[in-house]
């Protein structure tokens, strides 16, 4: 049977340089799991891998889209479906790394069955959503299905609006859906989870950002700032420039933002990879430990 060896984390906990060890370990390439590092220009707001890095080892997906560009996680799942073939076609693992678990749980599981949205419903979500903020997201959804409400990040508006747009098609809450679209597959996954201490974490993430404005972030997202509404560019790292492009913060107050918003976006990565998934779980210098759970056969 072949192994996808997933490596899954909060951002900042050392997924990259993991996933390129291991496919160097097992001579073979991996699949980016960043939904944000596959789109160009979007390389210092990401910590997408260095050249270097990339020229290690065979990427998938990094840099593979314009922001301009829509990609789905359907048509993830369908393309890394397709390269894991090729992949298997001559090797016995592969990897996959990111901190976008729904990509994972796509390639992984795959996606549910949700109906097709209409234009219509999308636009009637966009425009609830533009009016009324993050709160009418969160009130409409926990009207129409309290169940998910329930589980959902509250704070993350694209999911509220996924959500959202099933129910307003269906007529049915989204809940309902969840569960269907269960997929064999032909590979067995091997969940590794990357943890660090609170303390050391958060002294990472401000390492990073730091390292970020120091490597010209704020150009990045000036240069960006056309496409400021594509959804690829409404994240962290991006919008409190552009707040601070429109004046309505100060330029530090983008990077203390910025700082704080990455350590909640963190904490909701560590609470969802916590709730679905069997993941052993890691300290990232943890290599032999961590070699032994992929590969007990050593």
């Amino acid at each position: 049977m072949k192994r996808l060896i997933v490596i899954g984390g909060a951002t900042a906990t050392g997924k990259t340089a993991l996933a390129i060890r291991l496919a160097q370990h097992f001579g073979t390439e991996i699949l980016s799991a960043d939904s944000r590092q596959f789109y160009r220009g979007m390389d210092v707001g990401t910590a997408k891998p260095s050249a270097a890095e990339l020229a290690a080892v065979r990427h998938h997906f990094i840099d593979s889209l314009d922001v301009k560009d829509d990609f789905s996680v359907g048509a993830y799942e369908r393309e890394a479906l397709h390269i894991l073939e090729k992949i298997y076609a001559g090797k016995d693992v592969a990897v996959l790394a990111g901190g976008s678990g729904l990509y994972i749980r796509a390639v992984c599981e795959g996606l549910d069955a949700f109906p097709d949205i209409s234009p219509e419903t999308k636009k009637l979500v966009e425009e609830g959503g533009r009016k009324g903020g993050l709160a009418w997201l969160q009130t409409e959804l926990a009207r129409r299905d309290p169940v998910y409400f329930g589980q959902v990040d509250r704070q993350n508006p694209a999911r509220l609006r996924r959500a959202l747009e099933v129910c307003m098609e269906s007529g049915m809450p989204y809940s309902g859906f969840i569960g269907n679209g269960k997929k064999k597959r032909f590979f067995t996954p091997v969940y590794i989870l990357l943890e660090l201490p609170r303390t050391e974490l958060y002294a990472r993430i401000e390492a990073r950002v730091d390292a970020m404005i120091a490597a010209g972030l704020e150009a990045e997202a000036r240069a960006l700032l056309p496409w400021r509404d594509r959804p690829a560019l409404r994240t962290v790292g991006y919008e409190e420039w552009f707040d601070f492009f429109d004046g309505k913060i100060s330029r530090a107050e983008a990077i203390d933002k910025i700082k704080q918003h990455t350590r909640n976006y963190a904490k909701r990565q560590a609470t969802w990879f916590r709730k679905h998934g069997e993941w052993k779980v890691f300290h990232p210098d943890d290599w032999e430990r961590i070699l032994y759970a992929v590969d007990g056969r050593r």
